[in-house]
């Protein structure tokens, strides 16, 4: 759970996203609802249509300094790019520039922060030439009959039993 002062600073370090990107594009830029709930391995996200951002609590407690630097920059950039652009893709060019050119930040696609702590339950899977960790809402969408396949060897991953 966050204390009133970590919502504060990850409400404050978006508001300083939004001043530079007005002041860069000369306009006003709407600003979000800020939730608190993200859960998993993702340390935010941006719900673009619903002008919403949510940060994971447990990567901010473990990692703050990293998310005043990068992650709420990262969040902000898409909703900007949103607004000023329409439905783009998330990480290309749009949001790149805004990334880089505004926040003067580098466009970091994903983060490194350890998860092992938010990370759920991992499955053991195996195609024609190596072994896979799934997620358990991957592992239930293959026992409702999806098939996921191997990058590498284009084979179906099928599930390792586990002797207890």
């Amino acid at each position: 759970m966050l204390t009133l002062e970590d919502k504060k600073a990850l409400a404050a370090k978006g508001e300083d996203c939004f001043i530079i990107a007005e002041c860069f594009f000369d306009r006003h830029f709407p600003r979000p609802t800020y939730f608190f709930n993200q859960r998993g391995r993702s340390a935010g996200t941006a719900h673009l249509q619903k002008n919403i951002i949510k940060f994971n609590p447990v990567l901010y407690s473990q990692n703050k300094q990293i998310f005043i630097e990068q992650v709420v920059a990262h969040e902000i950039a898409h909703l900007i790019t949103y607004q000023l652009f329409g439905k783009v893709r998330p990480h290309g060019k749009e949001w790149q520039n805004m990334m880089t050119q505004v926040f003067k930040l580098p466009a970091s696609t994903t983060h490194q922060l350890d998860v092992s702590d938010v990370q759920g339950k991992l499955f053991t899977y195996r195609c024609e030439c190596n072994e896979h960790q799934l997620t358990i809402r991957r592992h239930n969408k293959i026992k409702k009959g999806t098939t996921y396949l191997c990058r590498q060897c284009k084979s179906a991953l099928i599930a390792v039993e586990v002797d207890n």
